[in-house]
């Protein structure tokens, strides 16, 4: 059984000291890729980095929600140059989205917008940060008419929730949560929805399961993510890791022949 790690982020400090322990660790459990996603212009040279170090691992660019009032317009039109390029390695755009809890919506929706715009426009597949905004992110991407691919990136809401934004394409990122017993609302989402709208992610240093300390989270704690869903939907391991490591292979398009594939 193998894994790929949807969405990790290995350049964040938490690993600049640990990074080649954390990933051989990750690699003998069975993780055999790593996809990290850019929060912040001024951080993907080191995302770009640390993908270009390593066999394995592979990058998106984004503006997160939490960062938006550090960009500017130019910082957009930089973006879509680096993705009209087609970087070597680059397989997404993102981490974008919306955040209710941190910053105010009316300014991080345009630029949510315009991230969806672009991506849609270069054919990259979105990751998406979505907390407490599932609805709304449901409606931009339906009012864009959006047709690629994308990921929920740590999902945690309602089965109604998920299963809108399956319905419109896109896949639920499973991480930690789902070992946490009290999560209850999100644990029945994804022991309900389809296998093939699943996909296995990290988000490490953060994110962490059960019994792990917080900003403490690697990339090897994916297989006790995939233990719990095993337990969850009551289908043994074996059974769904094969369809697991499909749907992150589709999400960025590895099993379309692109150059890259892990």
């Amino acid at each position: 059984m193998s894994y790929i790690d949807a969405h990790c982020h290995l350049d964040f400090p938490r690993f600049d000291q640990c990074l080649e322990r954390e990933l051989a660790a990750a690699r003998a459990a069975g993780v055999t890729g790593f996809v990290v996603p850019g929060v912040r212009a001024m951080h993907w040279d080191r995302v770009r980095a640390v993908a270009r170090s390593h066999r394995d691992v592979y990058y998106c660019l984004g503006i997160h929600p939490w960062f938006v009032d550090e960009h500017s317009q130019g910082d957009l039109d930089n973006l879509e140059t680096l993705l009209a390029g087609r970087p070597e390695l680059c397989v997404g755009l993102g981490e974008c989205g919306l955040d209710r809890i941190r910053g105010d919506l009316a300014v991080q929706s345009p630029w949510f917008e315009a991230q969806v715009r672009l991506a849609a426009r270069y054919d990259y597949p979105l990751v998406i940060h979505s907390v407490k905004t599932h609805d709304e992110v449901f409606s931009m991407l339906r009012r864009l008419n959006w047709a690629g691919r994308a990921l929920i990136h740590g999902f945690s809401g309602s089965y109604q929730q998920a299963k809108k934004l399956v319905d419109l394409g896109c896949y639920i990122g499973v991480g930690g949560v789902i070992t946490h017993s009290r999560s209850h609302k999100t644990r029945d989402a994804v022991a309900r929805l389809p296998l093939e709208a699943l996909v296995l992610e990290t988000d490490a240093p953060d994110m962490a399961p059960e019994g792990v300390a917080a900003g403490r989270n690697g990339p090897v704690e994916l297989i006790r993510v995939a233990r719990a869903l095993s337990q969850l939907r009551g289908t043994p391991e074996a059974s769904l890791a094969p369809v697991l490591r499909d749907n992150v292979e589709t999400l960025y398009g590895w099993n379309q022949e692109k150059t890259g594939r892990p």
